[in-house]
């Protein structure tokens, strides 16, 4: 084995164990994913800087699917290339794949939704989410015009939380930011980040995801195979999915429960169970699929719902560079950016804090874990540790 073989070995293992550990511990929803990648990966390890993370972040919370796991999967290709991207998918999501297809198979419940130490990990995403916003808010809104943007984006999702506001604010966002940035030279745009990912790959992977979404209901007419209807519920599903992996379970609970693959208290059951495991909501298709076809079935579930994002995020990267160097594009962006942060503060309010906080305790708790992150330094896996513990002890007191 040559030098750059176990070079790039080494790299691989490197994505896998911290996309891994991630999976294990990242507990919140979506948003709170970001903060967990923005501490592991821009802070820690610097995989990334600031304004490159903040353009990616902006560019999948854009395009539909778990923009969470289409930042992860960029990350990783970043670092190692397309397998590199394909190991940071793996390890970040497996974790809750195999949790919820067990869970399925036992077609048992439990109420662990309820338990204390998943009322712990809640705070803890309120913790890490905080301060991901604190760091990008310094960084990406420093002037009154941005700050304006972040609070009018703060505001509308808010106020109006539909599956379409996000990225109606953040296509208005990019025309303001155009406006009043277009022609303004910045010195702190960062780095050029390399993708590893020629324009003809990327063309393909575009042109494949629209002809799947338009080829594969048909073939499920004209099949009237299991699988393939299977294989058209989850991709549409996962390809047509703006605001947010939550967003996501009103679209399958269409597709499976009026159609007699399950029963409603089977799919509130599993509902239940996602939201007691970290990692992306999207892996709920494992337990849906497990339901219909065994762990079989729930293997080829996550690879349908995922396979959307997978083909967008490929397919984007390789003009990622060209765009955000485009003094246009680069205002656009900036006015983006700004509004992600206040779409961020937004979903710290709702729904992070509002399910995470609910007594005088749980502000303790946060307060206490944010000393831990931010004043003591102290690893992310620790606070999720004494989250996870001091949430039991407020169940038991």
């Amino acid at each position: 084995m040559n030098e750059d073989t176990g070079s790039r070995i080494k790299t691989l293992m490197e994505i896998l164990i911290v996309s891994t550990r991630l999976g294990l511990t990242s507990f919140g929803g979506p948003i709170a994913h970001l903060g967990y990648f923005h501490e592991e990966y821009v802070r820690r390890r610097k995989w990334m800087d600031e304004a490159a993370y903040a353009d990616l972040v902006a560019l999948c919370q854009f395009l539909p699917g778990p923009a969470s796991s289409q930042v992860g999967i960029g990350i990783g290709v970043v670092r190692g290339g397309l397998v590199g991207g394909l190991v940071s998918f793996l390890g970040f999501t497996l974790p809750s794949v195999i949790a919820l297809i067990l869970f399925a198979l036992m077609l048992n419940t439990y109420g662990f939704e309820d338990a204390g130490w998943i009322d712990g990990m809640k705070v803890v995403a309120v913790v890490v989410v905080a301060h991901a916003i604190i760091g990008m808010a310094q960084k990406l809104t420093p002037d009154l015009e941005r700050r304006t943007i972040a609070l009018g984006a703060l505001v509308i999702t808010l106020l109006w939380q539909t599956a379409f506001t996000q990225v109606g604010v953040i296509l208005l966002a990019g025309v303001v930011g155009f406006t009043l940035y277009r022609n303004h030279s910045t010195t702190d745009d960062g780095d050029t980040v390399h993708f590893p990912i020629s324009k003809r790959v990327g063309y393909v992977c575009l042109s494949l995801f629209f002809a799947l979404l338009v080829l594969l209901p048909v073939l499920r007419e004209a099949t009237s195979n299991q699988w393939m209807a299977m294989l058209d519920s989850f991709y549409r599903s996962g390809a047509l999915v703006f605001g947010g992996g939550h967003v996501v379970l009103p679209l399958l609970e269409r597709e499976f429960v009026p159609t007699g693959w399950m029963t409603a208290q089977e799919f509130l059951a599993g509902y239940g169970a996602a939201q007691a495991v970290p990692g992306p909501v999207f892996t709920f298709a494992a337990y849906l699929g497990t339901i219909i076809s065994g762990w079989q079935g729930g293997l080829f579930a996550v690879f349908a719902i995922f396979l959307p994002a997978f083909l967008l995020i490929l397919g984007s990267l390789p003009f990622w560079n060209m765009l955000r160097s485009n003094p246009n594009i680069k205002g656009a962006l900036t006015g983006i950016n700004a509004a992600v942060v206040g779409i961020l503060i937004s979903a710290l309010y709702n729904p992070i804090w509002m399910s995470s906080i609910n007594q005088t305790a749980d502000f303790v708790l946060a307060a206490i874990l944010f000393s831990m992150l931010v004043h003591w330094k102290l690893p992310p896996w620790v606070v999720v540790l004494a989250g996870a513990a001091g949430g039991t002890l407020i169940a038991v007191l």
